[in-house]
């Protein structure tokens, strides 16, 4: 007898009631094996949502909604407490912070995201040249650092005693005033976002068919109709994701202004909220700055998702594809001095860490107890974030195929669309904002920095989930596609199903996810910022107290410390996401 073809997944068998074919005779006598198979299957179609994995996502998405929701709660609770303190707040002062706020992330998006349009354009019309590879890779770096140590190598690079003080005032004519307030916070979001700007600009230039450049080659079209016909429509198609995308990353900027603001004239409402919190303990303030920034963030998240752009980046890009078009030797001279320029202004800021660290006594650095605690301090936190981070990602990724699976025909369920868009949720509500919630919540309740590692490592997990769930979900559903009806069939589930099937291909991508998570969780400096003190200390935080105490040199060590720590995760998660895919 020949074994039956089991129905694809979320195909309807195709028996009437009670089992009985159209000619009457029951399909139970005539086909039994089919049949058992036929009934299995509509079990599975129609049985509850009892699946381990929609268990699993749904306990995930109550531990996200329970942490920003304990943030709004107490947010709610301070402002029932006092009112009139936090309607007060509506200044002068409140007012300035957020128009300082647009205006630098209007700012910054400008000088970050046209020069980008220029760059790509000029990387794509020379897709292959000694040095190109090495050029993306380095752009690519920016992603890795952390904020502060990239802001200790512009200090280095540019300051009042830095390597171009001398020549900066022999331009002016008088001696360097430094770098801090606004023009050190556009310097430093612009060496992190031009990178980024660049490689998405690359990415969409690189969806051009080849089609359209073998026939502008055939018509002879020079290097301006080629622009405007062929790359100017791709390039206009990507820009209001990208540019969205940039400001969004300038509005949550918290470490930049903290450590390059240089004052009151120069800040933003989530570095106002920490200092109405840990400075002034105006916690009225606090509400009325957080409710703001959350209401900024959420008009340009929900800006981002209309125009579709990617929230979280990519560190990847695709193999240059053939170009039929030569660029003339103006041209060339041209795109070399851009690719050049940038090329300076990224690594100048990475070389002035380095130089500067090495400067450092790192053999005084390495014995002291105070470093060795914060170091094995963060190695710790970000090594338990990095694994909720994970578990949490996997939950909501597995939690998501399954209930597509079991969808048959219409709209997605609610619980469907939440653990497909959770953890993206968190983008709306940055770190600070998060941490003060908490702060405010818990001060009258218990010790607030008693509870400090818990919440370093819970909110520093969930704000690593969208790049988590962005490594996992490819490999996952490729797992899934493979392996689903068999699972099903022989009724292979929960922990076994996890360890015999799925496993053996998410071990890449869940190493990848491990890694990001980690190093964002080294670099993060958001949270614990509210919730350090003496007794917690993490590498971010130890160097923010060197830089405030005027140990510039002590904080270049530590920079340089952190920095290639938090490098070589992200370079392995690369390698393990290159290897992945190929």
């Amino acid at each position: 007898m020949k074994l039956p073809i089991s129905p694809q997944v979320g195909e309807m068998p195709s028996f009437g009631k009670e089992g009985r074919t159209e000619g009457g005779a029951k399909e139970r006598d005539l086909h039994p094996v089919k049949y058992q198979s036929r009934v299995r299957w509509c079990r599975v179609l129609h049985a509850p949502p009892s699946d381990p994995r929609v268990t699993a996502g749904t306990i995930a998405l109550a531990a996200v909604a329970l942490l920003i929701g304990g943030a709004f709660a107490g947010l709610i609770v301070e402002s029932a407490r006092d009112p009139s303190g936090a309607a007060s707040a509506f200044d002068s002062y409140l007012f300035r912070v957020a128009r300082f706020t647009l205006w630098q992330a209007l700012l910054s998006t400008l000088l970050s995201v046209v020069p980008a349009l220029f760059v790509a354009r000029a990387l794509s019309r020379h897709p292959r040249f000694f040095g190109r590879g090495l050029i993306l890779q380095l752009f690519a770096v920016p992603l890795a650092l952390p904020a502060i140590v990239a802001a200790l190598g512009i200090l280095a690079l540019y300051g009042r005693a830095g390597y171009f003080a001398g020549v900066l005032s022999a331009i002016g004519g008088q001696g360097w005033p430094g770098i801090y307030g606004l023009s050190g916070i556009l310097v430093a979001h612009v060496f992190f976002n031009l990178p980024l700007a660049t490689r998405l600009f690359l990415e969409a230039l690189g969806t051009v068919p080849d089609d359209q450049w073998r026939l502008a080659s055939q018509l002879g079209m020079g290097a301006r109709p080629a622009f405007r016909l062929i790359e100017w429509p791709a390039l206009r198609a990507a820009l209001p994701g990208v540019a969205g995308l940039v400001f969004m990353l300038c509005i949550t900027s918290f470490t930049i202004v903290l450590t390059l603001g240089g004052g009151p004239r120069a800040t933003t409402l989530e570095v106002a909220i920490y200092q109405a919190l840990r400075f002034d303990f105006d916690p009225a303030r606090a509400v009325t700055l957080t409710v703001l920034q959350i209401a900024l963030t959420l008009v340009v998240v929900l800006a981002l998702m209309r125009l579709g752009a990617n929230t979280v980046g990519d560190a990847n890009l695709p193999v240059a594809s053939r170009r039929y078009l030569s660029a003339r030797t103006p041209e060339t001279v041209l795109n070399a001095a851009l690719i050049l320029l940038a090329l300076l202004f990224v690594a100048g800021p990475m070389a002035a860490t380095v130089t500067s660290g090495l400067e450092a006594d790192l053999g005084r650095l390495a014995g002291e107890s105070a470093v060795r605690q914060a170091t094995l301090t963060s190695a710790v936190l970000a090594l338990l974030a990095a694994l909720l981070s994970v578990a949490l990602s996997l939950a909501l990724v597995m939690a998501r195929r399954a209930l597509a699976l079991r969808r048959r025909v219409g709209a997605r369920t609610l619980l469907e669309y939440a653990t497909d868009t959770g953890a993206g949720f968190v983008l709306v509500v940055p770190p600070v904002v998060i941490g003060a919630g908490w702060f405010l919540l818990l001060r009258s309740v218990s010790d607030v920095f008693a509870i400090a590692p818990v919440m370093v490592v819970a909110v520093n997990a969930v704000m690593a989930m969208p790049f988590a769930v962005r490594a996992i979900r490819p490999g996952y559903d490729a797992a899934s596609e493979r392996h689903e009806r068999l699972c099903l069939l022989l009724g292979i589930s929960g922990w076994n199903r996890f360890r015999l099937v799925d496993w053996p291909s998410l071990r890449r991508p869940l190493a990848t996810g491990f890694a990001f998570a980690m190093a964002l969780s080294l670099g993060d400096l958001g949270v614990i910022a509210l919730f350090g003190s003496d007794s917690l200390q993490t590498l971010p935080y130890l160097l923010l107290a060197r830089m405030g105490s005027y140990r510039t040199m002590d904080a270049a060590g530590l920079a340089l410390l952190l920095g290639l720590v938090c490098l070589a995760l992200v370079l392995a998660a690369d390698w393990l996401g290159r290897g992945e895919k190929s």
